[in-house]
C-alpha cells in the first residue's frame, strides 16, 4: 500500500513483496513470513501483525517406504535436497551438516525447483526435499513423510525499517512521515482480527463468587466489574472478552458456579 497523498493497494507476488517493502517501494504489505526468510529480508523489514491465515510449516520431507527410505534428518545429511526455498534449506541444512561433521563435498546439495517438489523423489531426483506443508495430504500421496519442521509460517502485515538505527523500535520505519498512516492501518486491521476472534461476554455474579469466575474470564487483559444500578452490593456485573471458539464452555461453567442473566455480545470491530 504506497503512501502518497493518498493510499493506493498494489497487488504483487508474494515473493516480491518483502523486497519492494524492506527498499521502501511499498510502506506496508502483506506476505508470509517463510518468504521474508527466503528473500533474506528480515532485517529490512518489520513484522507488525501476524494475521491468523495462510498456516503452514516449512518441512524436510522424504520416501516413507521403499529401498530410498528415510526417517530421520540425520540420515538425510549429505544427500541431495529439492526445493523452491534454497536460501532458508542451505542455512538448515548448514547446521545438520556441522552437527554430522560433513565437510565440502561432503555437505548436502541443495537443488532448486520451481514447482512440482513433491515429484522430485520419485522422479530420481533428490533424497529429500523441502517444502510448505498445510494438510500434509500431497506429501503423503507422493510417498512422503515429515522427518524434520523447519519453521512454522503464517501471513503477516510487514513495514520497511528505518535505515538508519532507532532508539525506540516501535518508531522504526523506513519512511517516517508515513508513520501515522502506517499505525492507524495497523490498528483496523488489529481491530478486525479482535472481533473476528472475541466476544463480549456479559454476566451478573455474587461478589463471593466473582474470584471463580474471573478464573473462568479472564479476559483479554481484565474483566470489566462495575456494580448493580438496583444497589445490591453483594452482586456486581462482569463484562468481558471471550474466544469465540471457546464461548459455549465458559457460558456452561458461568451458569455451574452460580452466575445469572449471562449473555453475549457479537463484535463488529474493536480497538485493542
Amino acid at each position: 500500500m504506497a503512501c502518497t497523498a493518498f493510499t493506493r493497494r498494489i497487488f504483487l507476488p508474494a515473493a516480491d513483496i518483502p523486497r519492494f517493502v524492506g527498499l521502501g517501494n511499498v510502506d506496508l504489505g502483506i506476505t508470509g513470513e517463510d518468504v521474508i526468510l527466503e528473500s533474506q529480508m528480515e532485517t529490512r523489514v518489520r513484522q507488525l501483525l501476524k494475521l491468523g491465515f495462510g498456516k503452514c510449516k516449512l518441512q524436510v520431507q522424504a520416501p516413507e517406504h521403499g529401498s530410498m527410505a528415510i526417517q530421520t534428518i540425520e540420515q538425510l545429511a549429505g544427500k541431495r535436497v529439492v526445493t523452491s526455498f534454497n536460501h532458508v534449506a542451505a542455512e538448515y541444512f548448514e547446521k545438520i551438516d556441522a552437527q554430522a561433521g560433513l565437510t565440502g563435498e561432503q555437505k548436502t546439495s541443495i537443488e532448486y525447483v520451481g514447482g512440482s517438489v513433491e515429484a522430485a523423489c520419485a522422479l530420481g531426483l533428490a533424497d529429500g526435499i523441502v517444502d510448505l506443508v498445510e494438510s500434509g495430504e500431497t506429501m503423503r500421496a507422493a510417498g512422503l513423510h515429515a522427518i524434520a519442521t523447519v519453521l512454522e509460517t503464517e501471513a503477516v502485515l510487514i513495514c520497511g525499517r528505518a535505515d538508519h538505527e532507532v532508539s525506540d523500535p516501535n518508531n522504526d520505519f523506513r519512511r517516517p512521515e508515513h508513520a501515522k498512516l502506517i499505525i492507524q492501518i495497523q490498528q483496523r486491521i488489529a481491530g478486525v482480527l479482535a472481533a473476528n476472534k472475541y466476544v463480549v461476554c456479559q454476566y451478573n455474579v455474587p461478589k463471593s463468587l466473582l474470584e471463580e469466575a474471573v478464573k473462568i474470564t479472564p479476559g483479554r487483559r481484565a474483566p470489566t466489574i462495575s456494580p448493580l444500578v438496583n444497589g445490591d452490593e453483594n452482586w456486581v456485573a462482569v463484562s468481558v472478552m471471550v474466544e469465540k471458539k471457546s464461548v459455549a464452555v465458559v457460558m456452561d461453567q458461568l451458569v455451574a458456579i452460580g452466575a445469572h442473566d449471562v449473555f453475549v455480545v457479537r463484535l463488529e470491530n474493536c480497538r485493542v
